[in-house]
């Protein structure tokens, strides 16, 4: 079981209970992430942590891993994602194949967080593997 809190500050703000891991979700303050963006950043380092984790343990020589989110939302209430598309750019000498399985196994097995949302999302995972220079 996950126990979380959050307090609120005023307007549509909110911020971690004391005890609770740091965040601050506002819904349209520049510069402070607002819960679909939350949202998205979850899904993106779930997704990214099991990547790293299943090319590591397959002692891929990963040097680097970056990814980002496009997403598509819903024109009326409620708003939520209709499409999301991660793409990952992994820096090493690694096998497309590898890579390819891995993000498959953190979408389809791993990611709690991909998984717990809706199945109708367009949901769409590329990449771009660029070799290490000596």
């Amino acid at each position: 079981m996950s126990s979380l809190k959050l307090d609120w500050i005023g307007e549509l703000q909110f911020r971690n209970a004391e005890g609770s891991p740091p965040i601050e979700l506002h819904s349209s303050t520049k510069h402070v992430t607002s819960p679909t963006q939350a949202l998205a950043y979850a899904v993106m380092a779930c997704m990214a942590m099991d990547v790293v984790h299943i090319l590591q343990k397959g002692r891929h020589p990963l040097g680097g891993l970056s990814v980002a989110f496009d997403g598509e939302r819903a024109p009326e209430p409620p708003r939520r994602y209709t499409a999301i598309h991660l793409h990952f750019t992994i820096t090493g000498d690694i096998e497309q194949d590898a890579v390819e399985r891995a993000i498959s196994l953190s979408r389809e097995k791993y990611c709690s967080v991909s998984n717990s949302l809706r199945q109708d999302i367009d949901f769409r995972t590329t990449f771009t593997v660029v070799p290490e220079t000596a």
